[in-house]
């Protein structure tokens, strides 16, 4: 299942942390703090199990979002970017 994770987080190290641990898991970056791929159930859980370990203020959240195949068909993309950018996020959320 398509799954999207967003997150705030204050402090550079362990945000560079986290990035660099959602990677790991195969997601690539769609947005600066806005990562899209596939995973399972399992890796979710895992992963919801894992990234608490990088929030360092209240502030700090981390959302990790499934989304049905339907939410994936309607999902759409308005962006001024160039051209070969757009497409490549196209097709990852398509």
């Amino acid at each position: 299942m398509k799954t999207f994770v967003i997150y705030d987080i204050s402090d550079d190290r362990m945000r560079e942390g986290l990035r660099e641990h959602i990677r790991n898991y195969g997601l690539r970056r769609v947005q600066y703090s806005g990562f899209l791929g596939e995973m399972s159930p399992h890796d979710r859980f895992v992963l919801s199990r894992e990234v608490g370990r990088y929030l360092s203020s209240e502030r700090d959240s981390i959302y990790i979002i499934p989304l049905c195949s339907r939410c994936v068909r309607l999902c759409r993309i308005i962006s001024k970017r160039e051209r070969g950018m757009e497409a490549e996020i196209v097709e990852i959320v398509d």
